[in-house]
């Protein structure tokens, strides 16, 4: 099982210096956007906007007086569409997943072998872990977690529970389960399944250690992880 590198995917050497070309491979780059009536742009430009001083501020020093007033929004605006402070968070979490993972085929009705399947979508996920700015957004939360528990609720709720909650929808798929031996924990298998791709991938996050992977080593980290999973749960 050969898993190929993701097209277009790398970011530059500059963009591994430089702070704000970190938000631009997890939001894309906000130069050149269209004018203001053009809803979907000033949608992007704020969760740009947020996920920048989220990072650069911390998420409790960040009010959405300062938001708004960096975005040129109104701050009921940000209450309106989501809900507050919190909800703006999901959205940032939210749409920057939805960039890596937009385009994929339907996992609950894809017909691909199971390793063709599970594998683009780890190397998806593990792509989207070791992006700069998700590592600045775990260490965020995991700081400020006691202090403001919204915080870790809201960055739950927004990527780790959708990842799980996608992974296990397919696995509950009657063909999939097929495959797969009789005696597992089908519930537990979505974690096991990330565990095993993401190897020691959280002593990075958590110790502050600068690490990058090429487009190869997430491939070839991807295919020693999900060999082994599935040397473990198929029939």
């Amino acid at each position: 099982m050969k898993i190929s590198a993701l097209p277009d995917t790398e970011p530059s050497d500059d963009a591994a210096n430089d702070e704000t070309d970190q938000q631009q491979c997890y939001f894309g780059n906000s130069a050149g956007r269209p004018r203001a009536a053009d809803k979907e742009a000033r949608l992007h430009a704020l969760l740009h906007t947020a996920a920048e001083l989220f990072i650069s501020k911390g998420y409790g020093k960040v009010s959405l007086e300062m938001i708004a007033r960096a975005a040129h929004v109104a701050v009921r605006t940000i209450y309106v569409k989501f809900g507050g402070k919190a909800g703006l968070l999901k959205a940032v979490i939210f749409h920057g997943r939805a960039k890596l993972f937009g385009d994929m085929p339907d996992m609950t009705t894809d017909q691909r072998p199971i390793e063709e399947v599970l594998g683009e979508f780890c190397q998806r996920f593990l792509h989207l872990v070791t992006i700069p700015f998700f590592f600045s957004m775990y260490r965020m939360v995991i700081a400020e977690a006691q202090t403001t528990p919204e915080l870790a609720e809201a960055f739950y709720e927004a990527g780790p529970r959708l990842t799980r909650e996608l992974l296990g929808q397919y696995f509950a798929r009657p063909d999939v389960r097929a495959q797969l031996r009789e005696d597992l924990p089908y519930e537990e298998l979505p974690t096991f399944l990330l565990n095993t791709v993401m190897g020691d991938q959280l002593k990075p996050l958590l110790f502050a250690i600068e690490q990058r992977f090429t487009e190869e080593e997430i491939a070839a980290r991807v295919e020693r992880g999900l060999k082994l999973f599935l040397a473990a749960v198929l029939r």
